[in-house]
């Protein structure tokens, strides 16, 4: 496996992110806003893996997941040209409602986590709506 590859395993998938100059402040540590986004890839790339393709999604049913809510805590600095880990672990669905549990971890520490609240809504009005039975199913919550 090379150390930009995603894993999936029945619980979490995994997603490598190495940090960059531009993901840092003037200390070479990763700046918080960053973490927001390597969660945001994490969820993507997790969506991928389940075989959710969120631009088919948006096509035929005009639908799309929109973050509601982020719990987030900084635990331990990542720093420049770290080798990180994004994890997705889902924990639930309820209706438009998903919730998931994601970290940033280096070499098993763990230096961010968040519990993030996703709702499927129709994006031409931002309403919240179920997504179709064969999105739910493939999640797997």
């Amino acid at each position: 496996m090379s150390d930009t590859t995603p894993t999936t395993t029945p619980s979490a998938h995994r997603l490598p992110v190495r940090v960059y100059y531009e993901d840092t402040d003037l200390g070479q540590v990763v700046y918080y806003a960053n973490y927001l986004k390597f969660i945001e890839r994490g969820r993507s790339e997790w969506l991928r893996a389940a075989g959710v393709d969120q631009s088919r999604l948006y096509a035929e049913h005009g639908l799309g997941f929109v973050v509601r809510r982020v719990e987030a805590d900084y635990l331990r600095p990542g720093r420049f040209d770290d080798l990180l880990e994004v994890v997705t672990r889902p924990v639930g669905l309820d209706g438009p409602r998903m919730l998931l549990d994601q970290s940033v971890e280096r070499d098993g520490t763990v230096l961010f986590t968040a519990r993030v609240t996703l709702v499927c809504v129709d994006l031409s009005v931002m309403r919240p709506q179920r997504p179709p039975a064969a999105v739910a199913a493939a999640l797997g919550v």
